[in-house]
C-alpha cells in the first residue's frame, strides 16, 4: 500500500513523531505509481498473466471477545486489467544496412549514436565508465566507414550513405536497468501542490528534476509547437502578427476574472473562444494545449485551466511543467524515505489480510498480516482497491485510464537538439474518441537508453487500451498498422487499463472511525487530487499538527538535552549527558578517564580516535572544540600540545 497518498500520509505521520509501520504485498515500492526497468516490467506483465486469485482464510480464532472481523480484498486483481505488449524490432541483433541520411546536424549525430551501439555490442566486458566516457565522445565520433563517404560542405546536394543499426529486442533486455517505465503518466506543475509541498518539507533533496522543455500539438496530420511563453508567441513562425497580438491580449485579460467572463459561466469555453475573435489557429491552442479541455468544457473550467496553466509559467522554464530524473515512481520513494529517516518501519512482501474492531467504539483495534501476526495500531490507511464492494456506501463509477507505453528510435518533432523532453496534446481524431495526452521522454530523463525515446499515452477509457490509443499510435509513429506512412519507428509497446481513482472519496466506505481509504492514480496531468487526499487523512489523524513541516538540515538538528543550561556532554550522535558524563557508545568517567573505545586522560590531554569529553561538553558528531581555539584541519590541541582527530564545532 505504497501509493503516493499513503507515502505522503506516512512521512507527515512520522515527522511530526507518530510511529508508523508501512506494509505493502508487493516487492516493490508506489504501488501503480511505481517505475521499472524494462527487465522488471517483464516480470510485472508476467506476474499479471499468471496471477491466481488467493485463497480466503480464515481468521476468526484471533478473535477476542467483543471484536468483529473486515477481510480485505486484493487490490492488483482489479487495478489493472486489458495487458497487451506487442515487439516490432527484431528478437537478435541484426546486421548493418546502409540507409540514405540527410546531410543534417541531428541525422549526423544519431549516426553517431547508432555507431556507439555497433561498439557496445562489440565490446561487452566494458565498464559502466568506459560507456560514460564514449557517450560523452559520441557526438565527435565519426566511423571509418563514414570518412571516406562524407561529403565536403560544398556537395551539399549529395546525399551521404552511412552506417545505421536498429536496436534489437535481445539489446532492449540488455540494456533493461536502464531504463525507467512509469506505469502512471503525469507531470508535475511548477506551482502545484506537490512541488508546494516537495519544498515546503524539504523532500525534494531526494530527487533531481528536469524541464519539460517543449509543448507540442497534433494539428492537420502534423505535429507543431505550441508558444505558451512570451518569447515563444513572439519567436514562432506559426503565427502572423495579427495573432500574436491576439493572443497575447487575450493571455493577459484572462488572468484575472471579469464580468464579460463571468456571462458565459456554464457555455462552453470553445464558445468564449471564438466570441474573442480568435483564429482557428489560437483557438486550437488555447483549448486543447493550454487548458488542455474539450469542446464541452465549460468556460469557468476552462478559465481556470488557463490561469493555472500561465501561473505555472517562467518559475523555472518557459513551459510549466517539471519531471522527475529517473520518473515518478521516485516522489512516493522520497517520501517513504522521508517517513523512514524520522522512524517509520517498511515491509515489502507483507500484506495486511483484515481488521479486528472494537464492536463498542467501532474502531480498528488491531490488523492480522498476511503471516497471521497481530497488529496493534490506533489508526490504519488503507487503498480503496483492499476495501470490498459491499464496504462501499455509494457505488463509484467504473472508470478507467487507458495507457499505453511506447520505445521509439526518434522523436517526433526532430529538432537540433536529441534531449528534448516534450509534452504533446493530441484532440480526438474522430467522433466518439476521447482527446489523448502524449509525454515524450529522452535519454537524459535516465528513463530510456541514448538512441531511443520513452513515450507515454494517456486518455479516459471508451473501450480497451489498444482500442483507444491504437489510432494515435498509426496516425504519429511507424508501426505494421500504419502502412509506412513514415514517423518515429516503435520498437516495443504496451498497452493496458488502470483503475481511475478521482471517484474515490475518503468518507465514502462503511468502515471504522479510524480507518481512512486513499486511492489510486487518477487520470489528470497534475497531482493535486493525491495530495489534498493526503492532507486530508492527515488532518483527520492529526488536526493540531502541521502537515509535512520542514525537515531540518543534518547541521541543524538539536537533539534532546541541547537545550538545558549549565555544561552538557554529546556523545557521537549529539545526544547529551549533563553532569555524569554518561555517553552511549562510549561511556567516559571524567574522573577516572576510562573509556569504552576512547580512553581519555584528562590531565595528559591524551586521546584515542580523538573522543573526548571535557567540561565544556561542546561535541557534534564526536567532534569537539577546546578552549585554545587552535584548528589543524578540524583538529583540535589541547593545554598539553598533543592532538586528536576531532573537528571543531561551536557550541549550540
Amino acid at each position: 500500500m505504497n501509493g503516493l497518498a499513503e507515502s505522503v500520509v506516512a512521512a507527515a505521520c512520522s515527522r511530526v513523531g507518530q510511529r508508523v509501520l508501512h506494509l505493502d504485498g508487493r516487492s516493490f515500492y508506489a504501488a501503480n505509481w511505481a517505475s521499472f526497468t524494462f527487465n522488471s516490467l517483464l516480470t510485472w506483465i508476467q506476474n499479471h498473466e499468471e496471477s491466481q486469485p488467493e485463497e480466503v482464510q480464515d481468521w476468526s480464532s484471533l478473535l477476542e471477545e467483543g471484536e468483529e472481523l473486515i477481510c480485505l480484498s486484493n487490490s492488483d486483481s482489479t487495478s489493472i486489467s486489458n495487458l497487451q505488449v506487442f515487439c516490432f524490432t527484431s528478437e537478435e541483433d541484426e546486421e548493418e544496412t546502409q540507409s540514405p541520411v540527410a546531410p543534417n546536424t541531428t541525422e549526423e549525430e544519431k549516426g553517431d549514436e547508432e555507431e556507439e551501439s555497433a561498439e557496445t555490442k562489440e565490446t561487452p566486458e566494458e565498464t559502466p565508465d568506459t560507456q560514460e566516457e564514449e557517450e560523452e565522445e559520441k557526438e565527435v565520433i565519426l566511423t571509418e566507414k563514414e570518412e571516406p563517404q562524407t561529403p565536403q560542405p560544398s556537395e551539399a546536394h549529395t546525399q551521404p550513405e552511412v552506417t545505421r543499426k536498429k536496436i534489437s529486442y535481445a539489446q532492449l533486455v540488455k540494456e533493461g536497468r536502464r531504463f525507467n517505465i512509469d506505469l502512471v503518466s503525469k507531470l508535475m506543475y511548477s506551482r502545484g501542490s506537490l512541488v508546494d509541498l516537495l519544498i515546503k518539507s524539504n523532500v525534494s533533496r531526494y530527487a533531481e528534476f528536469k524541464n519539460i522543455t517543449r509543448i507540442l500539438t497534433y494539428r492537420h496530420g502534423n505535429v507543431e509547437q505550441v508558444p505558451c511563453s512570451r518569447a515563444d508567441v513572439f519567436a514562432s513562425r506559426q503565427l502572423s502578427v495579427v495573432e500574436k497580438r491576439k493572443l497575447m491580449r487575450f493571455l493577459t485579460s484572462c488572468v484575472e476574472d471579469s464580468e464579460e467572463q463571468q456571462a458565459y459561466n456554464g457555455r462552453p469555453y470553445l464558445e468564449f473562444l471564438k466570441d474573442q475573435q480568435l483564429g482557428d489557429n489560437l483557438q486550437h491552442f488555447l483549448l486543447h494545449s493550454i487548458a488542455m479541455a474539450t469542446e464541452e468544457t465549460p468556460t469557468e473550467v476552462g478559465l481556470a485551466s488557463t490561469r493555472h496553466f500561465l501561473r505555472c509559467l517562467g518559475r523555472y522554464s518557459n513551459t510549466p511543467f517539471l519531471f522527475p530524473v529517473y520518473g515518478l515512481g521516485e516522489i512516493p520513494q522520497c517520501f517513504c524515505r522521508m517517513c523512514a529517516v524520522f522512524g517509520g518501519i517498511y515491509c515489502l512482501r507483507h500484506s495486511v489480510r483484515c481488521l479486528l474492531v472494537d464492536k463498542d467504539t467501532n474502531r480498528c483495534k488491531a490488523v492480522i498480516d498476511s503471516r497471521g501476526q497481530r497488529i496493534s495500531c490506533s489508526h490504519f490507511v488503507v487503498e480503496d482497491g483492499y476495501v470490498a464492494a459491499e464496504r462501499k456506501r455509494m457505488a463509484t463509477p467504473n472508470r478507467r485510464v487507458s495507457r499505453a507505453v511506447l520505445i521509439t528510435d526518434s522523436s517526433v518533432l526532430p529538432s537540433d537538439s536529441d534531449q528534448q523532453v516534450s509534452m504533446v496534446t493530441v484532440p480526438p481524431i474522430e467522433s466518439g474518441r476521447p482527446a489523448v495526452r502524449m509525454v515524450e521522454l529522452c535519454s537524459s530523463t535516465m528513463t530510456c537508453i541514448p538512441g531511443t525515446y520513452l513515450v507515454h499515452l494517456t486518455c479516459q477509457s471508451v473501450g480497451s487500451a489498444y482500442e483507444d490509443l491504437l489510432p494515435v499510435v498509426t496516425n504519429l509513429f511507424c508501426t505494421p498498422e500504419s502502412h509506412d506512412q513514415g514517423g518515429p519507428s516503435v520498437l516495443w509497446c504496451l498497452y493496458f487499463n488502470m483503475a481511475d481513482g478521482s471517484g474515490v472519496e475518503v468518507d465514502g466506505h462503511d468502515l471504522p472511525s479510524n480507518v481512512y481509504v486513499c486511492s489510486g492514480p487518477d487520470g489528470s496531468l497534475g497531482h493535486e487530487h493525491a495530495i489534498r487526499q493526503a492532507e486530508l487523512i492527515f488532518q483527520k489523524i492529526l488536526p493540531e499538527e502541521d502537515f509535512c513541516p520542514p525537515a531540518p538540515n543534518p547541521e541543524d538538528i538539536i537533539y534532546d538535552g541541547d537545550s538545558v543550561s549549565g555544561p552538557t556532554e554529546e556523545d557521537d550522535r549529539g545526544e547529551t549527558r549533563e553532569e555524569t558524563g554518561e555517553e552511549d557508545r562510549g561511556e567516559t568517567r571524567e574522573e577516572t578517564g576510562e573509556e569504552d573505545r576512547g580512553e581519555t586522560r584528562e590531565d595528559t590531554g591524551e586521546e584515542d580516535r580523538g573522543e573526548t569529553r571535557e567540561d565544556t561538553g561542546e561535541e557534534d558528531r564526536g567532534e569537539t572544540r577546546e578552549d585554545t581555539g587552535e584548528e589543524d584541519r578540524g583538529e583540535t590541541t589541547k593545554e598539553t600540545g598533543e592532538e586528536g582527530d576531532v573537528e571543531e564545532q561551536s557550541s549550540r
